[in-house]
């Protein structure tokens, strides 16, 4: 077979490409460092799968395939199930016959309700014939179809979900709200205005598509520019390497408590989501509450980063904060705080530094943060060897997966919400959304280097290593149980990327005391959920050694909510875990000089 490189000395191993199923941290190369060669056939595979991604949203054609011909095949062969979606369908029929015939009558009381979270049709005007038909309509086909995914003997788990989510989308797509002339609230908008309201959407959808092409964030994020509007908590960057900018806030207090706190957000997203505007940033109030505190600031990594992977992440990220900080605030330790992909890495550094008699750390927090992917939502359907080896195809190609694939994927999680309503609102209705700083910071995109990504998908979530005790780290396993020091975790009610019955698993992993906190809000908007903001709710629990482990919603029954921010009740847990105030620290040492000042470099590269 034709090789790209020579390979002739037998101890050739596998290449980065084909990671080994062992969840370990350790590159895979050849005897001279260079990576194994790849021959012309697998080459050209995956080059027609980058290419493919590009217009599947990175979706697997061949997973999608495969989880309906499981349904399909077992439909087939299921005569008694589809006599009874037969049935099904003319009940739904007679169902829809008789709100069209009371409609006549001006009877429009519905014969079924849209779901909870579903806001397409609560304008008064659906009640009206005849889109009080067309959308009851929408709905029963939207039931049927439901019923007709879902609960078929035989199916494995993920191929039914993976049909019944693809087929919900589908069925999104064509829902009555999305169109001129079903959707009454834009038949009035275009009768009111004479049409103007078509033309600024045809304008916005232009704008956008323009702003897309050519790499520009979309319009209003102009207007929080970072280190101004946003981000603007001041500090000075005290450790620069490749990987990382570490900053170090300037105290706003006489005295601070005496163990400085870190922060490490993930790397998939821009760390100034906890440092927003100075109304909502979650490191200014601690900064002003008294504590010192550390933020690492992630590179975007670039095509040259293909090969950087979790123990380089572990290693130039938590690792190395950490000794910057023990030298210039020595003799204390750290409370540790990890927010979603950095909460897991935290909760493994924690981990490795446990086994290894690193006794560094005071606490560790974790905000949205899993480590136990058996049931980590909606974003397991996208997570088999198919779709994964699709992805890494697709990765090959440039060294990262690049931000439109993965905003993607998220978009996807929540269609209505982020694709729909937005389509009818800005292109229907001609309404742009006023730009707030959590919607510019969700422009800012971040890539993901090749191997890393690999790794999480393959070792955290297809295999679960880390909680099943067998992720790696030096060569040696480690085990989430030896982590002893005090455990804060947070999870959020309305969270699709990190599901808060996945986050809760924490407890039953980690053998100490646990406080675990249920906030309102979704993945990113209950946690930026600062004190004074409306609507703001929260349920909190200690549990402690010795204590039986509810189940979830056991112990989602057991607990009171409270109303307002959960932001003071984690300051006052660091506050207990903490000395008595002393002088704050300098910034930076002899060893760490300040290189500039915050926000730094890094998060202003492209």
């Amino acid at each position: 077979m034709l090789r790209v490189l020579r390979a002739s000395d037998k101890r050739v191993a596998p290449a980065p490409d084909r990671l080994p199923r062992c969840a370990s941290e350790e590159p895979v190369r050849l005897h001279d460092g260079a990576p194994a060669p790849l021959d012309i056939a697998e080459i050209t595979d995956r080059v027609l799968h980058a290419a493919q991604g590009k217009l599947t949203l990175s979706l697997s054609p061949t997973a999608i395939l495969m989880a309906y011909a499981d349904w399909a095949l077992h439909l087939a062969n299921a005569p008694g199930r589809r006599a009874t979606l037969a049935a099904e369908a003319a009940c739904q029929w007679l169902r829809l016959i008789d709100a069209a015939w009371r409609s006549i009558a001006d009877d429009c009381r519905p014969v079924v309700a849209p779901l909870a979270n579903d806001h397409r049709f609560i304008d008064p005007a659906w009640g009206d014939p005849p889109f009080s038909v067309i959308y009851q309509a929408f709905l029963l086909s939207e039931q049927w179809w439901n019923s007709a995914a879902t609960g078929l003997r035989g199916v494995s788990r993920q191929h039914e979900n993976m049909v019944a989510f693809l087929t919900r989308q589908v069925l999104d797509m064509w829902s009555p709200s999305n169109f001129l002339l079903t959707n009454p609230r834009v038949l009035e908008r275009t009768f009111a205005t004479g049409g103007k309201n078509l033309w600024i959407g045809a304008s916005n959808l232009i704008e956008d598509w323009c702003r897309a092409a050519s790499g520009h964030k979309p319009v209003g994020t102009e207007e929080f520019p970072v280190g101004n509007r946003v981000a603007a908590t001041p500090g000075k960057i005290v450790l620069r390497n490749d990987l990382i900018e570490l900053i170090q806030y300037t105290p706003q207090t006489a005295d601070v408590h005496p163990e400085p706190v870190l922060i490490v957000p993930a790397w998939i997203m821009k760390y100034y989501i906890l440092d927003l505007s100075p109304e909502n940033s979650l490191i200014r109030y601690l900064v002003e509450a008294g504590h010192t505190v550390f933020a690492i600031s992630w590179r975007n990594p670039r095509a040259k980063d293909r090969d950087t992977g979790m123990a380089d992440y572990r290693l130039e990220g938590p690792m190395a904060a950490l000794d910057a900080i023990s030298t210039i605030c020595p003799g204390r330790k750290v409370h540790a705080c990890g927010y979603c992909l950095g909460g897991t890495l935290m909760a493994i550094t924690a981990a490795a530094m446990a086994r290894d008699g690193d006794g560094r750390l005071a606490s560790l927090t974790l905000l949205a943060a899993q480590v136990d992917f058996s049931e980590a939502g909606e974003l397991m359907l996208f997570v088999n060897e198919s779709q994964i080896a699709y992805l890494e195809d697709m990765m090959w190609a440039n060294g990262y997966l690049d931000t439109r694939q993965m905003s993607g994927a998220f978009q996807l999680l929540r269609s209505n919400d982020l694709v729909w309503s937005r389509w009818v609102e800005e292109c229907l209705l001609g309404e742009r959304p006023g730009m707030i700083d959590l919607m510019a910071w969700n422009a800012d995109l971040t890539r993901m280097p090749y191997r890393m990504h690999s790794e999480y998908l393959r070792h955290l979530f297809l295999d679960n290593a880390l909680a099943e005790g067998h992720y790696l780290v030096d060569g040696m396993p480690v085990a989430l149980p030896d982590i002893g020091i005090p455990v804060f975790a947070v999870a959020t009610e309305k969270d699709h990327v990190s599901p808060w019955r996945s986050v809760y698993k924490v407890s039953l992993l980690i053998d100490t005391g646990i406080t675990f906190v249920l906030a309102s809000g979704g993945h990113n908007a209950g946690i930026v959920s600062e004190p004074g903001h409306p609507g703001r709710r929260y349920r909190i629990a200690t549990h402690h050694v010795g204590d039986t482990h509810p189940p979830a919603e056991q112990w989602l029954g057991e607990t009171s909510m409270r109303d307002g921010s959960w932001w003071p009740a984690w300051q006052e847990w660091l506050a207990g875990l903490s000395g008595e105030k002393v002088p704050p620290p300098s910034l930076g040492s002899a060893t760490y000089p300040p290189a500039g000042d915050a926000p730094g470099r890094y998060v202003l590269e492209p």
